[in-house]
């Protein structure tokens, strides 16, 4: 007799009312959308702002301005074409980059006059 009554004692806890497994998954993944947007806040947006800056700078860049690029070069932009970038690294010395290396501006320099050098 007491197999019947633990039975039934399993039957009651186990199955619960028809509302109650909608709110317990509305719990269970509660967790889980507030990492999602904890993550998006603190990982995410930053990453954003941070590459819109990065396309602000790249589309700034003037003949003329001192530049470093991810490689650590250091030199003054002659010429800026389409996706690259005539560096002069030295008197006389250029190299061709592209672009999107360009890591920072250091200084913004007054364009060199067209008859003065030529690109």
């Amino acid at each position: 007799m007491s197999s019947l009554l633990i039975s039934s004692a399993y039957a009651q806890t186990a199955a619960g009312g028809p509302g109650a497994g909608g709110t317990e998954m509305l719990l269970q993944f509660a967790p889980m959308v507030l990492i999602l947007v904890v993550f998006y806040f603190l990982m995410i947006r930053p990453q954003q702002k941070r590459a819109k800056e990065h396309r602000a700078l790249l589309a700034a860049v003037r003949r003329g301005d001192t530049v470093v690029t991810n490689a650590g070069i250091i030199g003054k932009v002659a010429k800026v074409q389409e996706g690259e970038i005539l560096l002069e690294v030295a008197e006389g010395v250029r190299i061709r980059i592209l672009k999107s290396t360009v890591a920072e501006v250091r200084t913004k320099g007054q364009p060199v006059a067209d008859d003065e050098k030529s690109a």
